[in-house]
């Protein structure tokens, strides 16, 4: 398979045209939402390790 082929078999991919596109479930609020509060979690722990005594 050439570099050629390989990018445009990845292009295709990615575009979602194989799969059909997005997928209905998934909210874009909800991974938002999941992940920001992932993060706020996951900064709260590590300040209360970070702390100077």
């Amino acid at each position: 398979m050439s570099l050629t082929g390989t990018a445009a078999h990845l292009v295709t991919l990615a575009e979602g045209a194989e799969h059909g596109g997005n997928h209905e479930s998934l909210s874009p609020f909800l991974i938002g939402g999941g992940a920001l509060f992932g993060l706020l979690l996951l900064l709260w722990i590590t300040t209360r390790f970070n702390r100077d005594r």
